[in-house]
Order: structure tokens, then C-alpha cells, then sequence
């Protein structure tokens, strides 16, 4: 059946690629009807002057109201304005994961500046000086970019990310105020009027059936609330049965909702037993405890918020006046790298069982409320007696996939990790991603690097799947389902490292089937950055709930390895590895793995010149190296430590953490160490003033290194001390 494009069309699409960054935004559904007056009231404001910071648009409804597909309207049809691109970000998982800012930060700084270094993370949480928000922020500055953020669950991540640049435009989908920022005047989203609804059955289900039937059409509508995504789900339940009366459906959709709703009123005990709150994968952005967020009025059944003020579906409400903008300062220093002489740590190989500050708050910032929780979709929801008939009818095979993807890592999955999960043949699972994705049940995300189709699972029905899965699942199959995901990764990922270094090596991984295979060189590093995200919170789901470890830490080796092949290894990334390391390795009691995982983030914190940071890790390396009673490792914290205090012009520490790494080398028998530090602690000395100590330790270091007949080194020791005795010798 053929599907029109658009219907009562707002304005033409910019050509995806006239706009940098037009692709990454969800594909959504092909059809789009209605929404003219929210359409028109979101150009409105966005034409609105702005000076101080970058403007925010919201737009505001329950879940199924269709407002990430409004957004991804508007931002096509508007794109145009922001020649520098258009970023995009979802500030919740699936499951109701709270994304922090800085993780969101860092996602859009690499959407515009792939090639731009990525801040580590910092120690100011989710504030305004977190790094990796003062640099997103300080990259927008002189651009016209739009930032579409979907799914925000409260001020306290929107704010963070706002730039003093009046020429970028921020949008923003939320199910529940915003409060604390001023100058944000939301557009409600309630249900599509008569009309829209009409036209979107018609085209999903098919004119002669509707206009057949139009009081049943109405009805249906009526049922759904006028909600899109509950009217998708209805037109996928008429499409499955062909024989189907569209009047049947509406009594049947009322049906199961009264059903759903006694069991809701029914008292604890009777029928069903009160529901207990659904436990889906851990994720990276776990929720943060706060008050729940209420409903926005306007949306169908279930308990009304309160309105904002002044506001209805399709106009503005203003909410209270705040102090104007700020400008924001962003003190900074050169990095400088870890000291030389040394490889950065291996992580042992893994076994199965075992602040800088960027100014004040910005004044037009009111603080607002805790972290908000999700607003839940209650099961009397038309949009859940929708899903559920719709659910009824699904063949075995295609129910079983929908319920697993809920342990897709971002609820996100392509061909590849869709076979895994359900351990079937790739091309099988394509089959299946597409037919639930033609009935609603999938949303269709931008596709893969290699053209890959993606889907995702709607966080709407997010928990309703959780709970099917549960009760359907035996939970040795769902522990099965993530193994073989992660081994599934591991091998790809070993695949790109053995296509992007061929001669890296050791024997090489099993090639996997032909649907599967990474085809070149090129294939596997854009596999591998089009994925990352998605790798590395595959690791933290595994990580997070512990039963997974092996298989998690063969993951986390192999990126380890291969990202670095990509010559665009962020060190945000790396960090959260060595970080998840480290976590893995004090859980089981592990201390040489741990302490070799916090010598990596050390090195990290030092290569970005964060002196402070990388020495409290470097101390923390040295605890558990002694615990272990692992001199090699005590050695390289106690020089890591030594080179940290040296950066921050701290001579007397600098020589002592020097001449205890010195005391292990010298008891190791390393001379080549030896002799290094011998030229550090002279160094050091010299900074003291010391220079008699200074020049003693030279030539010793130079005794050793014509013992090793190192003629280069004993050069460069050479011309310090002689540098050293003129300066001395000049009275200095």
C-alpha cells in the first residue's frame, strides 16, 4: 500500500547534506500529518530577536503526543537558518536513564568537530563548569547552529549546555516543565484534531476503509485520544487483519482499557498484585532520585498536571522574568605529556570469574528543582491498550525480538546485534527489525555508517516490554541473550582491529559469517566510530550489573586495542574504559588490575595537563600496587606521582617521589631507568638551588649510561651538567 510523504505540509525539507549533521537525526515515521498551529508557533519564536544566550524553544506533551517527530519536522524545514549544522542528542535513555550534561556535551562537541580534542571528564558533576560543557559552549560562540535535545527530563540538563550566542537556536522535547531558566515559552502538545487524525488512518490503514466508516474512524480516534503514536499502533492492529472493521477496533481499544483500568483501581490483593517498578538493564545514565515530573495538560487519560499558565495547545507560556545573561570565562592550561620513558599500562587481560573552573553561573540560570523523574505511562493509557492488541497479534518470533531489544545497549539495534540477541541469522533479523518497525513498534534511527538500517525501541513502551519479557523469558535465557550479544561485539571488534592492523600480529580472529563480516579497512574504522557510543554502553550494562564480567572485560580489551587504530580515539572514551576497569577490578578483589587501570587514567589527566587529578591517581595506583606487592607498578606510580609535582613547580616533592622510584629501579636492576631518574632528581635539585647535589647526581647518571653505551643519552645528560656548572660558575 502505498503511503503518501506528508500531508498538509508546513514547508519544504533542506536536502540532507546541504546542512552538516541533517542525518543524524531520527528517520521517524515516513508519513507526518497536522500541527500546523504548533509548526507555526515554533517559527514564530524562532524568528523571535535574541541577544544574551541562545535562544530554547520547547516543546512540551506525554509520551506518544509525537513530539520528537515535530522536532525532527521543524528541524528539517528549518535547518537552513543554521548553516553550521544541526546537532542532535537524547538527554533520556529508554528505560528513563537520566543522560548528565556532560555526557550529552561531549556527544555534540564530536558531532561538530569530529576532529576537535574532547575534554575529560571533570569533578564538578553535572554543573556549568563540568569541561566538557564550558567547551561545547565556547564552540559555539560565532556559529548559527540549531541543537535538537530530545526526551529532557529537567532544567538541570538544558542548562549547562546554553551558549552566550544569540545565533543558535536550541530545541527542545520534554514531558514535564522546565522551571528555572527563563524567557522559555513551551508549545503543549495535546491530541491531533479531527481531521489530521482522519488523514493518518486513511493513509496507514487505507482511504476505503476509513471513509467507509467515518464514524468508526472518529471513534477510534476518540479512543486513541488523538494520540499519533497510540493512532500508529491501531492502524498497524487494522492492517494485520484485512477483515477487521475500523469500528471493531475502536470497541476493542475501549475494551482493553476499561481492563487495564479496573486492575489499576483494583486494591492490592485483588486480580493482578500492585505492580513493582520495572528492572530493565542498568544503563550509563542512571535515574537520579527527585520529584516525578507531572503530566502536561492536554494529554489523554490519566491524572492532568497542572497547566502552565496562560498556555494551550499550540500557543506559548511565558514563564517568570530572570535577571539577563552573563558572560561566561574559561581559564584554561596547556596540556603537557605524562613523563617520557615510559608505554602506557596494559590492562591484564580479563578473567571470567573474579577541577578546573569556567566562572560563575550564568545569571540568567534560577536554579531550579531536583533531577526529575520520567512521567510514566499509566497502564489505563490508550497508547498501552493499543500496544497491547497489537502485541497479541505478533507471530512468536517477531514478540521474542521485541522483548529482547529492551537489552539492546540505548535500546538501539542494527542487523548485526539484533541477531545476536535472539541467535539468529543476520539477515533473518533484518526481516524482523523491518516488519515491527512497518507496525509501529520500532522507531527507525539514522542509519549505520555502512548503511546498516537501526531501530529503536520507544521508551513509551519501554517498560511494558520489560515486564513481558520477565514473565515470558526465563532469566537463563535473557543471561544468554546478553552473552551472546557482548561475544558477538568482542568478534567484530577484534574483526576492524585485524582489517585496520594487519600486521599487528598474533593469530587472528575467527572470521565471522558473510552478513556479518566487515568488508575493508575504511569499513571497520567507520564500524567502530559510528558504534563507539553503543560499544562502550554495551560495556557499562555488562559492568553495571556484574553477572558478565569475562565477556565485559574481553570488550573493553578489544576497544582498548582498536580505537586507538582509528586515529580519532577520543580520550573521554578511553578514560571511561580504564575506568570501567578499574571498576571490574576492585569488585573482584583484583589489586595489580586495578592499579595498572588507574596508572592509564593517570596518564590520561596528565596528558590533558590536569596535574591535581592525575596525581590523586597515581597515589591511589601506588596503594593497590604495594597491596599487590608489584614494584614495577610502585615504580611507575612513584614517577607519574614525581612528574605531576615537577609540572606544578613543587621541586622538594618532585625529588622525593624521583629518589623513591629511583630506590626500586636501582633495586630492580633497571639501568636504563636508573639513569633517567638520576637526571630527574638532578632536575630537581637544581630547582632547589641544590646544585652541588644536582651535579653529582648528573654524573652518576652519565656513569651509567657509558655503562650502557647509550651515546645519545650520555649527550644530553652531558649538556646539563655543563649547563649547569656555567651557570654556576657565572654566579647564578
Amino acid at each position: 500500500m502505498a503511503r503518501k510523504t506528508a500531508t498538509m505540509d508546513p514547508g519544504p525539507d533542506v536536502p540532507v547534506g546541504a546542512v552538516p549533521g541533517l542525518d543524524r537525526l531520527p528517520a521517524g515515521p515516513a508519513l507526518f500529518v497536522g500541527r500546523r498551529t504548533e509548526l507555526a508557533a515554533l517559527r514564530a519564536a524562532a524568528a523571535r530577536p535574541a541577544t544574551g544566550r541562545s535562544p530554547v524553544l520547547v516543546l512540551a506533551g506525554r509520551p506518544g503526543s509525537g513530539r520528537t517527530t515535530l522536532a525532527v519536522r521543524f528541524a528539517r524545514t528549518a535547518a537552513a537558518d543554521h548553516p553550521d549544522g544541526v546537532l542532535f542528542a537524547r538527554l533520556s535513555a529508554p528505560d528513563g536513564g537520566r543522560v548528565a550534561p556532560a555526557r550529552a556535551a561531549r556527544l555534540l562537541l564530536e558531532q561538530l568537530d569530529p576532529e576537535a580534542p574532547v575534554p575529560l571528564p571533570g569533578v564538578s558533576g553535572d554543573g556549568r563548569d563540568e569541561p566538557a560543557c564550558v567547551a561545547l559552549r565556547e564552540a559555539l560562540v560565532g556559529r548559527r547552529v540549531l541543537l535538537v535535545l530530545d526526551d529532557v527530563r529537567d532544567a538541570g540538563q538544558l542548562w549547562p549546555l546554553l551558549a552566550d550566542e544569540p545565533g543558535c537556536l536550541v530545541l527542545a522535547t520534554t514531558a514535564g516543565p522546565l522551571t528555572g531558566i527563563e524567557d522559555i515559552d513551551p508549545v503543549i502538545l495535546g491530541g491531533l484534531d479531527r481531521q489530521a487524525s482522519g488523514e493518518l488512518l486513511a493513509d496507514l490503514v487505507g482511504g476505503t476503509r476509513i471513509s467507509c466508516d467515518p464514524v468508526g474512524g472518529a471513534d477510534l480516534a476518540e479512543a486513541c485520544a488523538a494520540r499519533p503514536a497510540a493512532l500508529r499502533l491501531m492502524a498497524g492492529w487494522l492492517r494485520g487483519d484485512p477483515k477487521a472493521a475500523v469500528t471493531e477496533a475502536a470497541r476493542e481499544l475501549t475494551r482493553v482499557v476499561g481492563e487495564e483500568s479496573a486492575r489499576s483501581a483494583a486494591p492490592k490483593g485483588e486480580g493482578e498484585k500492585a505492580e513493582k517498578p520495572v528492572q530493565g538493564p542498568k544503563t550509563t545514565a542512571a535515574p537520579a532520585p527527585g520529584k516525578a515530573a507531572k503530566p502536561v495538560q492536554g494529554a489523554a487519560p490519566g491524572k492532568a498536571a497542572k497547566p502552565v499558565q496562560g498556555a494551550a495547545s499550540g500557543t506559548a507560556a511565558k514563564s517568570a522574568p530572570g535577571p539577563k545573561a552573563a558572560q561566561v570565562s574559561t581559564p584554561g592550561k596547556a596540556a603537557t605529556p605524562p613523563p617520557p620513558g615510559e608505554k602506557p599500562t596494559e590492562d591484564p587481560a580479563p578473567e571470567p570469574a573474579a577541577g578546573e573552573t569556567a566562572g560563575e553561573q550564568a545569571a540568567w540560570v534560577k536554579p531550579g528543582p531536583g533531577p526529575a523523574e520520567p512521567v510514566p505511562v499509566p497502564d489505563s493509557d490508550p497508547l498501552i491498550g493499543a500496544f497491547t492488541l497489537l502485541y497479541g497479534t505478533l507471530p512468536a518470533a517477531q514478540a521474542r525480538m521485541l522483548r529482547t531489544l529492551t537489552l539492546a545497549p540505548a535500546q538501539t539495534a542494527d542487523p548485526r546485534t539484533a541477531s545476536a540477541l535472539v541467535g539468529c541469522p543476520a539477515p533473518e533479523a533484518a526481516v524482523t527489525l523491518a516488519a515491527l518497525a512497518e507496525r509501529e513498534l520500532l522507531g527507525q534511527e539514522a542509519p549505520a555508517a555502512d548503511g546498516s538500517p537501526r531501530y529503536r525501541v520507544p521508551g513509551r513502551l519501554y517498560p511494558r516490554l520489560v515486564r513481558l519479557r520477565e514473565q515470558e523469558d526465563r532469566p537463563a535465557e535473557t543471561e544468554l541473550a546478553r552473552a551472546r550479544l557482548l561475544e558477538r561485539l568482542v568478534r567484530l571488534t577484534e574483526s576492524a582491529r585485524a582489517l585496520l592492523d594487519p600486521a599487528g600480529g598474533g593469530p587472528g580472529p575467527d572470521p565471522l559469517p558473510a552478513a556479518l563480516r566487515l568488508g575493508s579497512a575504511e569499513h571497520a574504522r567507520e564500524w567502530l566510530l559510528g558504534e563507539r557510543d553503543l560499544l562502550l554502553g554495551a560495556v557499562a550494562d555488562a559492568i553495571g550489573q556484574g553477572d558478565l564480567d569475562g565477556s565485559a572485560g574481553r570488550l573493553v580489551t578489544a576497544l582498548l586495542r582498536a580505537l586507538p587504530l582509528t586515529g580519532a580515539a577520543a580520550p573521554a572514551d578511553l578514560y571511561r574504559l580504564h575506568e570501567l576497569v578499574l571498576t571490574v577490578a576492585e569488585r573482584h578483589g583484583r589489586p595489580r588490575r586495578a592499579s595498572a587501570a588507574l596508572l592509564n587514567l593517570g596518564d590520561l589527566q596528565a596528558a590533558a595537563g590536569r596535574w591535581e587529578q592525575a596525581v590523586a591517581h597515581y597515589r591511589a595506583a601506588l596503594e593497590h600496587a604495594r597491596t599487590a606487592g608489584d614494584e614495577p607498578l610502585c615504580a611507575r606510580a612513584l614517577e607519574g606521582a614525581a612528574g605531576c609535582h615537577r609540572a606544578l613547580g613543587d621541586a622538594v616533592r618532585a625529588a622525593d617521589w624521583y629518589g623513591r622510584a629511583l630506590g626500586l629501579r636501582q633495586s630492580m636492576g633497571e639501568p636504563a631507568a636508573e639513569a633517567r631518574l638520576l637526571a630527574r632528581v638532578a632536575e630537581a635539585h637544581t630547582a632547589q638551588r641544590r646544585f652541588d647535589e644536582a651535579d653529582r647526581e648528573y654524573r652518576a647518571a652519565l656513569a651509567v649510561l657509558r655503562r650502557l653505551g647509550d651515546e645519545r643519552g650520555r649527550e644530553a645528560v652531558g649538556a646539563a651538567l655543563a649547563d649547569l656548572r656555567e651557570r654556576v660558575d657565572a654566579g647564578w
